[in-house]
């Protein structure tokens, strides 16, 4: 070697005779300069600079490209490919400037890093998965998760030997299209769960069921790919290599669940649910994956496959896996594996891999495109057969298409084990990222889950007569929640004449689980540790719901998903137990002496937002400063009245929230007002003008006569008056209703505009309140928009032009309207229990303590 050079490369024979390899000579003191002062070579002739200086470039290469890909719906792991496609030979190799940065010596400390990043991601992968989940799966979902592996399996050898037997093909490109066929089948739960929570679907209907599927069509291809791996690392050796491999990975697997499993499980024992590991137990962890890597290795498998083992048997949730996530999470997805992925990228050659094959480059092509169309008729058609929806269909099979970490990693193993030729692996990664990246974006422009909440009928309180029972749900995010609902509950005022029935839904963020649950709660021990805390929302729900027996009906409901779906859960179960209204805590929270003590997450605003946007019925923010948080109950106050006033404007959204106060009007404990803002000068007689008149009207003979509630006119002629007004009561009331939207156009708004609201879900009326200095608490309520119908239903009266209405005819109408609304949740035929109402155990929702309207 030459005195200054650090590397000298060359082509030389291996240990297989028809492998070229690469043997690198590298000076052993060249690992680290001791100063740019002394540096007597280029910098980058030391391994150490050079190994930093290439992973500072790949990861900020990536983030990057994935800047600007991130508009078009396009994944990390593409961005991550893509650079190191354009770090590689394909792009920077063409001037030279790869081979500089990327020599042969730091690429092996590169696939070092990528790889044990790679390990460490599918261990994390694994302790976030729930094997369970496989039984949930129902018939629906096994055939399509079978379907979904078998025929692009089928048609892609079909081709094969069809193509085989026309054209002469390669030998070496020959022996690879097997493994090409079989990759292609491959669609496994960790990617498809992934491309779910980043289309924000994975709990929606068709998240739900790609989930069920891809668990099923996991299954077989990890199989699959098992015993090829296997095959190809002994068979030609020994031929009964592959028994003996078998049965050392049987022993291997046995090994990790009765013992390195209830050892980990005994160090981690007294870590409390929201702790931390202690440092010597992480560290005796991290020496166990190292230790399940190794074994692998020497079993002939993947470094990763025992990680994955060790993962799958470790429970999920707090505190293990919380903690095994946070701490492995960041570093070794943020950063080293982004490396792994631009390795398969700096791999590939592109135009001089494919230049000059002809024949060959179509047949692998036309094989691997062929696997592509048997992957989306083995969805689609078993899919038509279960009865899910024409467009559902194409969305879940455009899902079943994509491909990530799992494949791009063995495309990379098989590579190395020369199973795949440069070639078939070129052509396999560059389909797959064209493949990928068409098909997410297509998803998320067909497919919105809000659509099956906004195309049917509206429920509303407004809609309820008298006699029929009032179904809430509500939304905990936690304890401090309760005490504030409960009370809202008995102002709600449930008697045996006026039923409520009342679902209480949990919800929790989904955190070191791949899969999103909505289930009651019975269920929620068996499908997560996070049962604690819903317990003893529970058991405070069912206190009050013996007090009120009779009266009150309650079930209790759990959701875990990620914030930025979560109103799927919320929507769904409103949708299919025809609740007519909805009940969110608002994400700022006050004490009882008006002291701001933050916001409880600022992602439940984004909940809020979504479902104040796309709930099938009508929606209340429920702002609490203190007041419903008090022990004692409304019921069983005697010397204390709890004092409510609804601020009526006019508009669909104060007709429902007058709807609600009347009936918080006749409970023998509640002092209600109902103070209306009108003009000095009003004019016309709208229609909306006119059943505010009637409602009003109405409300005052059936609850002003009782004489437990008071009506207030104020006359006032723009927005500021208006809010002078609201102003004036701030030490008068412990909650206060008003309705959501009110139009600009009114002179009451005038003024006043949502340009300069901090909080624009809550309306103007609802942001002043909200972010002024009041005392009391806020229910701000929202009426989903109605038919035009129910205005051209109310007849006006030509000679007084006062409203005339036919209370009958008037809620005949309604009634009309609300049993139109009638759809099962559940549109599926034995898809999984993905929809409330599977998990309810029913599709109606109809445990009612009253009989139903059409009864």
């Amino acid at each position: 070697m030459d005195k200054w050079s650090t590397m000298v490369a060359g082509k030389v024979t291996g240990p297989s005779v028809d492998v070229k390899e690469y043997l690198v000579c590298q000076y052993n003191n060249a690992i680290s300069p001791k100063g740019f002062w002394k540096v007597d070579r280029f910098i980058f002739d030391y391994s150490l600079p050079a190994l930093l200086f290439d992973v500072v470039l790949i990861v900020w290469t990536t983030r990057f490209i994935y800047f600007l890909s991130k508009p078009f719906q396009q994944s990390m792991i593409t961005a991550q490919v893509l650079a190191g496609i354009l770090l590689g030979p394909t792009i920077l190799g063409q001037c030279g400037i790869t081979s500089r940065l990327f020599n042969p010596g730091e690429k092996v400390f590169l696939e070092m890093i990528g790889n044990m990043g790679f390990m460490f991601h599918l261990f994390t992968i694994g302790l976030q998965m729930n094997i369970r989940v496989f039984r949930k799966a129902g018939h629906g979902a096994i055939f399509i998760g079978g379907s979904c592996f078998a025929i692009p399996y089928l048609l892609g050898m079909l081709t094969l030997v069809t193509l085989g037997s026309l054209t002469p093909i390669n030998q070496d490109i020959s022996d690879s299209l097997p493994y090409v066929v079989a990759v292609n089948s491959m669609s496994t739960f960790p990617v498809i769960t992934s491309l779910l929570v980043d289309l924000n679907i994975l709990n929606s209907e068709v998240g739900r069921l790609a989930t069920y599927t891809s668990v099923v069509s996991d299954v077989c291809s990890l199989t699959l790919s098992l015993v090829m791996t296997t095959m190809v690392h002994n068979f030609h050796n020994y031929k009964l290599a592959w028994f003996w491999s078998f049965f050392c990975i049987f022993t291997f697997f046995i090994f990790i669940i009765y013992f390195i499993r209830p050892f980990i499980v005994w160090l981690t024992r007294d870590t409390m649910e929201g702790q931390q590991l202690e440092d010597h137990q992480f560290v005796v962890i991290v020496v166990l994956i190292l230790l399940s890597a190794l074994v692998s290795e020497v079993l002939g498998q993947h470094s990763a496959f025992g990680p994955l083992i060790l993962g799958l048997s470790l429970p999920e949730g707090p505190p293990l896996g919380t903690s095994l996530v946070y701490k492995l999470n960041t570093l070794c997805t943020g950063i080293f594996l982004p490396v792994f992925f631009a390795i398969s990228g700096l791999r590939m050659d592109f135009f001089s891999v494919v230049g000059g094959k002809g024949i060959s480059l179509g047949v692998v092509e036309l094989i691997i495109f062929m696997g592509y169309v048997g992957k989306f008729v083995g969805t689609f058609v078993p899919a038509i057969f279960c009865r899910v929806p024409f467009w559902d269909a194409i969305s879940l099979s455009l899902i079943m298409c994509c491909k990530g970490v799992i494949e791009v990693a063995t495309y990379n193993m098989w590579n190395d084990s020369k199973v795949l030729d440069d070639l078939s692996f070129t052509l396999v990664l560059f389909t797959m990222m064209i493949v990928t990246g068409f098909a997410r974006p297509t998803v998320n422009y067909l497919y919105d889950p809000s659509k099956r909440y906004t195309t049917y009928g509206r429920r509303s309180i407004l809609y309820s007569t008298n006699n029929v029972q009032l179904r809430i749900l509500v939304c905990i995010h936690n304890e401090d929640n309760v005490p504030t609902i409960i009370k809202l509950l008995e102002a709600s005022n449930p008697t045996r004449l006026n039923p409520i029935s009342v679902y209480v839904l949990h919800l929790m963020e989904l955190t070191c689980r791949a899969a999103a649950i909505l289930v009651p709660h019975h269920n929620l021990k068996k499908n997560t540790t996070k049962a604690t805390t819903s317990e003893h929302i529970v058991n405070a729900c069912s206190i009050y719901e013996q007090q009120h027996q009779g009266t009150v009906v309650m079930q209790h409901f759990a959701a875990v998903a990620p914030y930025s779906s979560m109103h799927n859960d919320i929507c769904t179960l409103a949708l299919d137990k025809r609740t007519n209204i909805v009940i969110l805590p608002f994400h700022y929270h006050w004490t009882f002496d008006r002291n701001e003590t933050g916001s409880t997450a600022r992602s439940i605003r984004k909940v809020n937002l979504n479902v104040v946007n796309k709930s099938p019925c009508s929606v209340a923010v429920l702002i609490d400063r203190g007041h419903m948080r008090g022990t004692q109950s409304i019921l069983n106050s005697i010397t204390d009245s709890y004092r409510i006033g609804l601020l009526f404007l006019g508009g669909p959204d104060d007709w429902e929230a007058l709807a609600y106060g009347r009936r918080m009007a006749v409970h023998r404990n509640i002092d209600f007002t109902v103070v209306r803002f009108r003009c000095l000068e009003e004019q016309g007689n709208g229609k909306e003008k006119m059943v505010d008149n009637e409602l009003i009207y109405d409300f005052k003979s059936s609850v002003g006569v009782q004489g437990k509630a008071k009506f207030v006119e104020k006359f006032v002629k723009d927005g500021l008056e208006t809010t002078e007004v609201i102003r004036s009561m701030a030490d008068r009331f412990d909650l206060v209703m008003v309705g959501r939207y009110h139009s600009p156009e009114s002179p009451l708004m005038l003024g006043l505009s949502t340009e300069w609201s901090e909080f624009p879900e809550l309306g103007v009326i609802g942001d002043i309140l909200a972010t002024s200095n009041f005392r009391f608490s806020v229910l701000v309520v929202q009426q989903q928009p109605q038919e035009e119908g129910l205005l051209a239903a109310l007849p006006l009266m030509e000679a007084t032009r006062e409203p005339v209405v036919d209370q009958r005819m008037y809620l005949r109408y309604l009634d009309s309207a609300e049993d139109c609304t009638v759809l099962p949740a559940a549109r599926y035929r034995n898809v999984g229990n993905f929809s409330a109402a599977a998990a309810a155990g029913g599709g109606g929702g109809r445990d009612d303590l009253s009989p139903t309207r059409r009864e």
